[in-house]
């Protein structure tokens, strides 16, 4: 008797079994996509071979066979050289030229990369390139100047350098100098350099910097003022110290004083009254101060400052 499985372990197979199928339909997509690089590659080696054997017909089948297995892209503007130097070794003018044509408006800077091939062959590039590269230079300007219209600065700016580099092409020289494309060149070189100043980041901004600390004030320290009790000054000898007279009546005799400090010129830089004699009299008294004069006092011959004390003595009038 036959026994049936669970269904749950039917459906798990069952799921097993479509995930097995799955990878191996990728991996078979995967083989068969390596399997054809390199069955293009090896179509292109062999088209290589016969056409250098003069062999145009059948390096020509080489090459479709390569394009239909496909190709690197590093390979597939050789596969369409080499059919177009096939088909003008065939006589196929046209068809060669559509070919070329083909090459020009893939890549408009494409030249041949191998220097064996006749003058005929290098004709027949040259020819194309010049017809098609004015008609090109203008797409690619327009392109470019619809990028810059919609702020697309970076595309823009790529659009035209490339537009600038295919008119220094030499096979467009004779008509880069004149007008419309000497006029697409001034252009282009205009709107590239605008192009590249708008694609750039703007410059972060630079924080100014830190102002520095103002430097802390030297506070200089008050010149000494000596007095006879320093052992080593010399005291200010006088040269003028005339005190007023006094004007009014005493009934005795007043005592007073007067202290000045001398600088080191010899003049009196304050003056105060320590006591009093009269009111009027000291007024009087520390006015005269501004024009005493003295030799200044001195430590080891520098002039320094000195405070002194002068007794006044007023007498009674008869």
């Amino acid at each position: 008797m036959t026994r049936t499985p669970p269904i749950g372990r039917r459906a798990r197979g069952t799921r097993t079994g479509s995930i097995l199928s799955a990878c191996r339909a990728i991996c078979a997509v995967i083989v068969f996509a390596a399997s054809a690089g390199t069955a293009g590659a090896d179509e292109l080696s062999t088209a290589r071979a016969l056409y250098a054997s003069a062999e145009y017909e059948e390096a020509l089948a080489a090459l479709n066979r390569a394009r239909v297995a496909g190709v690197a892209p590093s390979d597939a503007l050789a596969v369409e050289q080499y059919r177009a130097f096939c088909l003008l070794a065939l006589g196929r003018a046209t068809e060669a030229e559509s070919a070329i044509e083909a090459l020009v408006s893939a890549n408009p800077l494409y030249r041949l990369s191998t220097s064996d091939v006749s003058p005929r062959v290098r004709t027949a590039f040259s020819e194309v390139r010049q017809r098609l590269l004015p008609t090109i230079i203008t797409q690619q300007y327009t392109e470019a100047k619809a990028a810059f219209d919609t702020k697309d600065f970076a595309a823009a700016a790529a659009g035209f350098a490339r537009v600038l580099k295919v008119l220094g092409d030499s096979d467009v020289s004779h008509v880069a100098a004149q007008p419309p494309l000497s006029d697409l060149r001034t252009l282009a070189a205009g709107f590239q350099e605008l192009s590249v100043k708008a694609a750039e980041p703007p410059p972060a901004p630079v924080a100014p910097p830190a102002p520095e600390p103002p430097p802390e004030p030297v506070i200089a320290a008050p010149p000494r003022v000596y007095t006879s009790a320093d052992p080593r000054v010399v005291p200010p000898s006088t040269v003028r110290q005339d005190l007023p007279n006094f004007v009014g009546r005493l009934a005795a005799s007043r005592m007073g004083a007067l202290e000045v400090v001398i600088d080191e010129r010899g003049l009196v830089e304050m003056a105060t009254i320590r006591q009093s004699v009269n009111p009027s009299y000291d007024h009087l008294a520390l006015d005269s101060t501004r024009n005493w004069r003295y030799q200044p006092a001195t430590v080891d011959g520098i002039p320094v400052k000195f405070r002194k004390l002068i007794q006044i003595a007023i007498k009674p009038t008869n």
